[in-house]
């Protein structure tokens, strides 16, 4: 039951994810004439030359990406894909077809913001399940699969061969724009995978540690780890509280810190992905 809920709210989300990218390229990025990166990108400089819609063409690049994801990265990350390979173009007819949708704006700085943002969260929602939008978006996570970089860093530079290759049909205007564009996106879709999973890892040194740890597990209900520490400046040996918390659950932690010790040494970092029990598994009941 439960492999069925996530498989629903993995579809819902693909689909919600492909319709924001499919009205950011069809109301900003095409009206506007800048160059676009990724398989839309592709599909424009290939309908310079060959007379097929840009939709249609989009559904060619797709159909053959994906063959690759399958051939290299395999079934369950193909079956995602194989979703927006044909939810993409299909919401972008739709919406190339919608009166007044393509002259929201004649401000090129608003198509190059919105058409950032938009396509950038729809992108971002995908690969954040793991899926990808098809077309291009399969090379940076085939690289990222098989060598761990970031997807983001290999968005940008496939994006920036395919913005080479539309220069000569472009003025020097539109490329500017497009880089930006490119760059906005690429912000965006890290944004948008970390959305939510951001945490505090709090380092409590005290001597109190006993009493820390008591109150983080009663009144934060979160788990601690104890570290083994030598002071400093007194060579103390004594135990260090490791505990991961949300940013509202800080503020409460830190008072209540200095409510046990006002001379505790509090180290506070963002962690941004944490997996385990009273996150991403239910709490142990005892």
């Amino acid at each position: 039951m439960n492999n069925m809920k996530k498989l629903i709210l993995d579809t819902i989300l693909v689909v919600i994810g492909n319709i924001l990218l499919a009205f950011g390229t069809a109301a900003f990025l095409v009206p506007s004439g800048i160059i676009a990166g990724g398989a839309t990108g592709l599909s424009l400089i290939i309908t310079r030359f060959i007379p097929l819609s840009l939709s249609t063409t989009l559904l060619i690049v797709n159909v053959f990406m994906i063959t690759i994801g399958y051939v290299f990265i395999g079934k369950k990350f193909v079956a995602g894909t194989v979703l927006s390979s044909f939810l993409f173009p299909f919401f972008l007819g739709i919406f190339e077809r919608i009166p007044g949708l393509t002259t929201i704006t004649n401000d090129m700085l608003l198509y190059v913001i919105y058409s950032g943002v938009f396509v950038g969260v729809g992108c971002g929602i995908v690969l954040r399940l793991g899926y990808s939008t098809g077309g291009m978006d399969i090379v940076p996570v085939l690289i990222n699969h098989k060598t761990g970089s970031p997807i983001a860093l290999w968005m940008n530079i496939t994006d920036i061969i395919i913005l080479l290759g539309q220069i000569m049909f472009s003025t020097p205007e539109q490329i500017l724009y497009g880089i930006i564009v490119a760059i906005i996106t690429s912000i965006i879709i890290d944004k948008t995978m970390l959305l939510g999973e951001r945490k505090l890892q709090v380092i409590v040194i005290s001597k109190e540690y006993e009493m820390i740890y008591k109150m983080i597990d009663t009144q934060i209900q979160r788990g601690c780890t104890f570290l083994n520490v030598t002071t400093g400046y007194m060579r103390d040996d004594q135990k260090a509280v490791l505990s991961v918390v949300s940013r509202r659950q800080a503020v409460k932690l830190n008072e209540l810190i200095r409510s046990i010790d006002e001379n505790a040494f509090i180290i506070t970092s963002e962690v941004h992905n944490v997996k385990g029990r009273g996150f991403t598994l239910p709490n142990v009941e005892l």
